[in-house]
C-alpha cells in the first residue's frame, strides 16, 4: 500500500445573488447547473442519475437507521425530478444538494490527480457564472468555501476507499486525533469566530466550529467528525468507501495535495495495524474548536492518557507512525507520489512550527490571515464587517474577482499540477480509474445514456429491447487499458455493448 488509492473530493459551492437577499437557493443552484448542462448539449434533471445502489442509511456500525428517524437530507436515494442533476464528460457529478451546486470530481487515484479534477470543478462553476451572468441578467455568484459567516455550513467532502476486513472501530480511533489536528495545514481560514461568527477573531478552519460528536451517520446536522455512512458504490464484501465530511474547501495545491495524501498514508497504518501511538482526545469536539480558534498553534489539547499535545506534537506522531511503516514495507522503494508527500508533510508542519507566516505559499489559513493582518495593520479590528467581506471574496470563483485567484496570478501560491492539465479535467474524465468508462460513454454515446452513477451506466439504445445497464463495481475496472480499445473500436452504442458483452473484455 502507498499513497495511491481511490479517492474523491465532493464541493458544494456557496452561491448568491446580490442585491436579492430573499433569492431561493435552490432555484439559483438548479440555474448554475442547467446552464452548464446546456451549454455542452446535456440534459439536465432527466433521468441523469441511477439511485438503484443508494444506501445514504446504512450505517458502517452493523445497522440501518430507520428511514422514518432520518431527516429528510439524509435521504439521497430519493429522486427528485425538480432536481438537476448532471454527469459530465470527466465522470463528474454535477447537482442540486442541500440548495447548493455540487460537483462531485471522479474517482482518481492519487492525491495529485485529486487536485487536478478538483481544480476543473472551480473551472466549471466559473463557465457556469458566466453563462448565467449575461446582459440584463440579475447577477449570480459562487464562492468555493464553507459558510457564509451568518450560520450556514455547507461541505467539502472526501471520499477514501478501504478494505472492508479493517474494524471500523480501528478507523475511528486511528483518524479521530488526525482529523482534529490536521487543520493545521489543511484549514481554509474564517474570520469570526463560533457558528455565526458571535465572537471577532480569526481562526484555522471554516468548518470546525459546527461539528458537534464523535461519531454519527448525519451530515447537516449533529455533524460528525467520523462519519458512518456505508455506501462503499462498490463490491460491498470487499470495500469500504470512507466519507469524510471534517474539511474545507481548498484552493491551495499543497494544502489540497497533502488533505488527501496525509489521510491516504494514515488509513494505511490503520489498515496494517501500524498504529503504535495512542493519542486518543479526552474531548475531541472541544479540541477540534481550541485548535481551530488558536493561529499561534501554541494550544496544547487533553489526550485521554493525561498528557497535553499541540496540534502539531499530534501531527508529528501521525508522521513519525507513517515514515516507520513506510520504511519497514518498502525501505526507500517509494513511488514518487509517496515519496513527495511524505516530504511535504514533513516541510509544511516544520514550517508551521518554525513560524506559521513561513507557510503562506502551501496554506489557505495562512495566505488568508497574511492578507487580513495587512488590513489590521492599517486599523481595522476583527469585528470590522471589512474583513468579513474579504474573508468572502476571497473564495470567489471569478478570475478577475476571487482575491485567490488574483493571488495566484500573481506568483503567490505554489502550484502542483498546470493549468493545461486542469483545462483538459474540465472535459477528460480520468485514464486509470472506471470515470474513464463513465466520461467515455457520456462523450461517445450521450444521446445513449439513460443514467449513470458511481457504479453503473445505463444505456438506452434503439437495437436493443430493453435498457442495459452495465455494472462498474470494481472501481479499477472500466479504466483506459480495459475499454478503451472497445470505445476507439465502436461505431455506435450498439457495437459497444456487444462488444462489452464478448467474454473478456472490457468489465
Amino acid at each position: 500500500m502507498s499513497v495511491r488509492r481511490v479517492m474523491g473530493i465532493e464541493t458544494e459551492y456557496g452561491i448568491s445573488q446580490p442585491g436579492d437577499p430573499s433569492a431561493n437557493p435552490m432555484l439559483m443552484s438548479g440555474r448554475v447547473v442547467t446552464a452548464y448542462a446546456r451549454s455542452l448539449g446535456l440534459r439536465a434533471a432527466q433521468g441523469g442519475w441511477d439511485y438503484a445502489d443508494e444506501a445514504p442509511l446504512q450505517d458502517a456500525r452493523g445497522w440501518a437507521m430507520d428511514r422514518q428517524m432520518a431527516d429528510p437530507s439524509q435521504l439521497t436515494d430519493e429522486e427528485d425530478p425538480t432536481m438537476a442533476n448532471v454527469v459530465l464528460t470527466n465522470g463528474a457529478r454535477l447537482y442540486v444538494d442541500h440548495a447548493h451546486p455540487e460537483y462531485s470530481s471522479p474517482e482518481v487515484s492519487s492525491p495529485r490527480a485529486a487536485v487536478i479534477w478538483d481544480r476543473a470543478g472551480e473551472l466549471v462553476m466559473r463557465e457556469a457564472v458566466r453563462l448565467l451572468n449575461g446582459p440584463g441578467m440579475p447577477p449570480l455568484n459562487l464562492y468555493k468555501n464553507n459558510t457564509d459567516g451568518k450560520g450556514a455550513s455547507y461541505g467539502t467532502h472526501e471520499n477514501y476507499l478501504m478494505r472492508r476486513l479493517t474494524p471500523f472501530a480501528d478507523i475511528i480511533n486511528g483518524l479521530i486525533p488526525f482529523f482534529v489536528t490536521r487543520q493545521v495545514f489543511c484549514g481554509s481560514g474564517k474570520v469570526g469566530i463560533g457558528t455565526e461568527s458571535q465572537r471577532a477573531g480569526f481562526q484555522l478552519s471554516q468548518r470546525a466550529d459546527f461539528f458537534e460528536t464523535e461519531v454519527g451517520l448525519e451530515t447537516t446536522l449533529k455533524r460528525p467528525i467520523i462519519n458512518t455512512r456505508d455506501e462503499p458504490h462498490a463490491v460491498t464484501e470487499k470495500y469500504r468507501r470512507l466519507h469524510v465530511i471534517i474539511g474545507d474547501a481548498n484552493h491551495c495545491d499543497v494544502a489540497n495535495f497533502l488533505k488527501l495524501g496525509t489521510t491516504s498514508l494514515v488509513l494505511g497504518i490503520i489498515e496494517a495495524g501500524a498504529v503504535t501511538q495512542d493519542l486518543t482526545l479526552a474531548e475531541p469536539v472541544a479540541a477540534l474548536q481550541q485548535i481551530s480558534h488558536d493561529p499561534s498553534l501554541k494550544t496544547k489539547v487533553a489526550l485521554a492518557d493525561g498528557r497535553t499535545l499541540t496540534a502539531l506534537e499530534i501531527q508529528y506522531a501521525y508522521l513519525e507512525m507513517v515514515q516507520q511503516w513506510l520504511e519497514a514495507s518498502y525501505g526507500n522503494d517509494l513511488d514518487a507520489e509517496t515519496a513527495e508527500t511524505v516530504q511535504r508533510w514533513s516541510d509544511v508542519l516544520d514550517k508551521l512550527d518554525t513560524d506559521p507566516m513561513s507557510a503562506a505559499r502551501e496554506v489557505d489559513w495562512v495566505a488568508k490571515l497574511q492578507l487580513l493582518q495587512g488590513f489590521r495593520d492599517r486599523g481595522l479590528e476583527w469585528s470590522d464587517p471589512k474583513l468579513r467581506a474579504i474573508d468572502i471574496q476571497w473564495s470567489d470563483v471569478r478570475a478577475d474577482k476571487g482575491i485567490f485567484h488574483k493571488l495566484a496570478a500573481a506568483g503567490r501560491f505554489e502550484e502542483l499540477v498546470s493549468a493545461d492539465d486542469v483545462a483538459a479535467a474540465v472535459t477528460e474524465p480520468p485514464t486509470d480509474t472506471r470515470a474513464y468508462f463513465r466520461g467515455r460513454a457520456l462523450s461517445q454515446f450521450g444521446a445513449n445514456v439513460a443514467a449513470a452513477s458511481w457504479d453503473s451506466v445505463i444505456f438506452d439504445v434503439p437495437e436493443r429491447r430493453a435498457m442495459q445497464r452495465v455494472p462498474m463495481l470494481e472501481p479499477l475496472r472500466g479504466s483506459k487499458e480495459h475499454v478503451g480499445e472497445l470505445f476507439d473500436a465502436a461505431g455506435s452504442a450498439d457495437e459497444l455493448l456487444t462488444a462489452l458483452l464478448t467474454p473478456g473484455n472490457g468489465r
